[in-house]
């Protein structure tokens, strides 16, 4: 298959441009100044299990069923397996929270659908960083597909405590 037979595929800005932008974008989400920014984004600060690196990532925050997940492909999500502490800073105020690896495939692929479906095709794309085919919203076989192709990931924030 070529790369534009996927309904779903990898749809993030380059990594040279996340690496100028995350850092502002990280500063103003605790800040009056991030604005309507601070529900569309988290800044996730955590330990890497294994090599006690610290890590504050800005990533798009998503609530689903009054939840608050992060919808990711990157490696970090592997610091959440069997859950794990993190500081998330989300609509102005830091919580101390625990994220948890969604390791059941079919509640992931739920949950990118549910998510793609609340926002609309437009919004989807560039809230999850994916990009779709045909400009619709992928079922949940096409999402489950991806979610095996490009190993993308659910991460679940509850409060800690």
């Amino acid at each position: 298959m070529t790369e534009q037979s996927y309904a779903v595929d990898v749809g993030h800005p380059p990594s040279a441009l996340l690496k100028a932008v995350n850092p502002a974008l990280g500063f103003l989400l605790g800040t009056p100044l991030g604005g309507s920014l601070r529900k569309q984004f988290m800044v996730l600060n955590f330990s890497g299990r294994k090599s006690g690196k610290q890590f504050k990532l800005p990533v798009s925050a998503h609530v689903i069923d009054g939840d608050l997940y992060a919808l990711a492909s990157a490696a970090w999500k592997f610091n959440f397996r069997g859950g794990g502490p993190a500081q998330v800073v989300y609509n102005g105020k830091t919580t101390a929270m625990r994220g948890e690896l969604i390791e059941d495939r079919t509640v992931t692929h739920d949950l990118y659908l549910q998510s793609a479906q609340s926002y609309g095709v437009k919004r989807a794309q560039r809230q999850m960083g994916l990009k779709f085919r045909d400009n619709r919203i992928p079922t949940a076989e096409e999402f489950a597909e991806a979610i095996q192709r490009l190993k993308l990931a659910a991460i679940k924030f509850t409060p800690a405590g």
